[in-house]
């Protein structure tokens, strides 16, 4: 009489089948998205209306900048530490310093923003810039590997601060790979940019490549000239079919790509080529630096609505309006 022994196993196949697995619909499909993570976290272009916004005071170290470190090589003065650097031969305004960036959050919030803030780092002189230590696409944030070493250490408060948020993170920038939000443009739905530079090299737009590919984005690079770090310094997309560009520090390939998507480019004043640095809360509407007038009047003309934001005493810490902003939401 043989014996059965009943161990309480089921046939492998009945319980994996019964329960899943579900590939389908992508992760960042917007239903799961919604439903899983609590909204659809990230941006699918530039433009369309921004309901999220990442920002950071300006650092208490920015006090730590004396007269005396004026450099006349650079045209700045510069710490031996090489902790900070500020533009021109005047020590930073703290006053106006806060001020300035007080009435920009004023300003997103008057356009119906959200605005989140990552905890002030007191030794981080560049924290404010809150578009390079991470970018986002649909579904998410990649948190990016930052090229200098005063800047090391923002990524991970970054990290702390959107993860907490419930954000998803799609990656990170490891290895030697170098990249920073502020080089990072999305044109469309399925093509975006990356500036390869001084600050941002092929390995970090190699990485950045493979996590974009699931989401059906492809990347494309363009060599920046000299010591021009990032595209948004020079370029912006204003609508769908309408950027603002410094053209003579952009590749003619460039241009002529865009031109052919039937993105009509507008070049700022020369004396203001600032400009650029600017943020669209929706098509043709701008938060833009409040001291490039002729500039505007450009944009205007072409219906662009204008916010003008006083922003230039920031400025001399080497970023503006659109490395003060990462956006964490757009409508997509």
């Amino acid at each position: 009489m043989s014996t059965i022994i009943d161990d309480g196993a089921q046939p492998e196949h009945f319980y994996h089948k019964l329960v899943g697995p579900e590939p389908k619909p992508e992760f960042h499909d917007p239903a799961e998205l919604e439903r899983y993570w609590g909204r659809r976290w990230g941006a699918a272009d530039e433009v369309s209306p921004l309901r999220s916004v990442l920002v950071r005071r300006p650092s208490r170290g920015l006090a730590a900048i004396t007269a005396e470190a004026w450099d006349p090589r650079a045209g700045a003065l510069v710490d031996p530490g090489r902790r900070w650097y500020w533009r021109g031969d005047k020590p930073p305004n703290l006053e106006l310093v806060l001020e300035q960036h007080t009435a920009l959050l004023a300003a997103l919030r008057a356009e119906d923003v959200e605005v989140v803030e990552a905890p002030e780092l007191p030794e981080h002189t560049k924290s404010v810039f809150t578009r390079d230590p991470l970018l986002t696409v649909p579904g998410g944030a990649v948190i990016t590997r930052l090229a200098p070493r005063m800047r090391r250490g923002e990524e991970a408060s970054v990290t702390r601060t959107v993860a907490g948020l419930g954000m998803p993170i799609l990656g990170t920038i490891i290895g030697e790979g170098l990249a920073e939000g502020g080089t990072f443009v999305k044109l469309r739905r399925d093509l975006a940019v990356f500036g390869l530079s001084v600050r941002c090299n092929a390995e970090g737009a190699r990485q950045l490549a493979r996590l974009l590919e699931p989401l059906g984005i492809e990347l494309v690079t363009v060599p920046l000239p000299g010591y021009t770090i990032h595209v948004d310094g020079q370029f912006h997309m204003v609508a769908e079919d309408l950027a603002l560009a410094n053209t003579h520090r952009l590749p003619f390939e460039f241009l002529t790509r865009l031109e052919g998507m039937g993105i009509k480019v507008i070049s700022p004043h020369p004396d203001e080529q600032y400009a650029c640095n600017s943020l669209t809360v929706r098509p043709r509407r701008l938060l833009f630096p409040a001291h490039c007038v002729r500039t505007a009047d450009r944009l205007a003309a072409e219906g662009v609505e204008i916010v003008p934001v006083p922003y230039d005493e920031i400025l001399k810490n080497g970023g503006g309006i659109h490395c003060s902003t990462m956006e964490l939401v757009r409508d997509w």
